[in-house]
């Protein structure tokens, strides 16, 4: 994969097909590749933005995993729910539809239910019981353009009240795997959470195919393309698996750096690094120079002083203040820092340091 990105394409369809064939194998093995699909293959394909491959993945996966927990999801969610939310999105898709017809704005309204394993997620994330948990749905409006997008997003607002802490710009910084749309939930008819999502047909197709999707544009376009061109987490992949000797220490590092989930984290200047979730300023600090993780003495988040190991939300404003007199980072910084980069530049840079006090002592022949 590393020398041509289509080769995980081949291996998610074998993937795949070893999984819809599980039934026949001993209960250990069908196990062991449900396990190692949900933790490798499927993170995978959630960053090349293959979510129609991800969602297939992890919901067979679920289902061989955790059976109980399956069966139950699957009957209330099929039986109990489905009825009940269909007619409240039809509502929904009325309203809606009337408004953006009298804008003038041509679109295509989408219902998607929610993957059971997603569900299953929030249910165990947020201990919730299955009718506490509201955003099982989503309804995406496929729009012409970028400008109908945000047109449409004002609609919704004026017709329903958003909830604050739930609207995403992905058009304005897309995400990581390259992930394009608005989303915004809303307090819709009766007071119901009901989450949206608006794309354009273009991010629709990324949405659903990733990397494949954009091959297809490209090619399609008569544009010259690289299919053999790494996304900067591949590259991640092999920095960190050069640096760790031990591959039960590799795996548990790229878990995190390359497969946890990712924040975005903003400079003075505006420039927008992504981590992953739970970095610290120090991570944050190695990531964007080795001379200013080396030199910090403290940071900024959101213009107040924080102390150096506190986790990073999405969306915080970071500045490092940094010493140049410094002679390099402190050993206590190994007790909290979380990603692969920051700790290998930390010890390679305590390394130098015990070899250059060494030197010193060592008399010169």
């Amino acid at each position: 994969m590393a020398k041509d990105l289509r080769v995980i394409l081949i291996k998610f369809a074998d993937r795949l097909h070893n999984l819809r064939t599980l039934e026949s194998l001993p209960l250990e093995k069908r196990q062991r590749i449900a396990r190692e699909t949900l933790e490798i293959y499927a993170p995978i394909a959630g960053l090349l933005g293959i979510w129609r491959l991800k969602w297939q993945m992890e919901d067979i996966c679920f289902k061989h995993l955790y059976p109980e927990d399956y069966k139950k999801l699957a009957y209330k969610y099929e039986v109990e729910k489905k009825l009940e939310h269909n007619q409240y999105i039809q509502k929904v898709k009325n309203i809606l539809g009337a408004k953006l017809r009298e804008a003038k704005i041509p679109f295509n309204v989408i219902s998607r239910f929610k993957h059971l394993y997603s569900i299953f997620l929030k249910l165990q994330k947020k201990d919730r019981k299955f009718d506490e948990i509201y955003d099982v749905f989503a309804l995406r409006i496929i729009v012409p353009d970028i400008a109908d997008c945000y047109k449409t997003l004002g609609i919704i607002h004026s017709l329903w009240r958003p909830n604050p802490e739930r609207f995403k710009d992905y058009i304005a910084v897309p995400k990581p795997n390259g992930y394009k749309g608005l989303h915004t939930t809303v307090y819709g008819p009766e007071g119901k959470s009901t989450e949206f999502q608006i794309r354009t047909e273009e991010m629709d197709n990324v949405a659903k195919y990733g990397i494949a999707a954009h091959w297809s544009y490209k090619m399609s376009a008569g544009q010259k393309n690289d299919l053999k061109k790494q996304p900067v987490w591949v590259k991640e992949v092999l920095h960190i698996q050069k640096e760790t000797e031990d591959t039960s220490d590799f795996i548990k590092q790229i878990k995190f750096d390359v497969f946890h989930d990712r924040i975005f984290i903003f400079t003075p200047k505006g420039d927008v690094f992504d981590l992953p979730e739970g970095s610290t300023p120090i991570d944050f600090a190695y990531y964007v120079h080795s001379d200013i993780g080396n030199q910090a003495v403290g940071a900024m988040v959101n213009d107040k002083i924080a102390p150096l190991d506190v986790e990073l939300k999405n969306g915080d404003l970071v500045e490092i203040i940094t010493e140049k007199k410094r002679k390099g980072p402190s050993r206590d910084w190994l007790k909290f820092v979380k990603t692969a980069t920051a700790r290998n530049k930390i010890k390679q840079n305590l390394k130098n340091s015990v070899l250059d006090n060494i030197k010193k002592f060592i008399p010169k022949i």
